[in-house]
């Protein structure tokens, strides 16, 4: 049985509905199914989309940071020197 909810699940959205190239929106980390869809999912639905887009979130981050920290190190081994060092 499905627990009910008093009040309603605020959509994610922030107002930057760009798709990167996975699919997601970059504003909300959203599927296109997901955000077309929203008004019809029942309130679980809806929290677990929310669960969902926050997990996209944090791998998006922990790839960038992997990405970033490679570059640091490529550019630490390299003879020139930075110019903004």
């Amino acid at each position: 049985m499905e627990q009910l909810e008093f009040f309603t699940v605020p959509s994610p959205c922030v107002g930057v509905c760009t798709v990167d190239e996975k699919g997601y929106c970059q504003g909300c980390m959203r599927r296109r199914e997901e955000r077309f869809t929203w008004l019809e999912m029942t309130p679980s639905q809806q929290l677990h989309v929310i669960k969902l887009c926050r997990q996209r979130y944090r791998r998006k981050m922990l790839a960038g940071n992997t990405a970033k920290e490679q570059s640091q190190s490529s550019e630490a081994s390299s003879p020139q020197r930075n110019l903004f060092d």
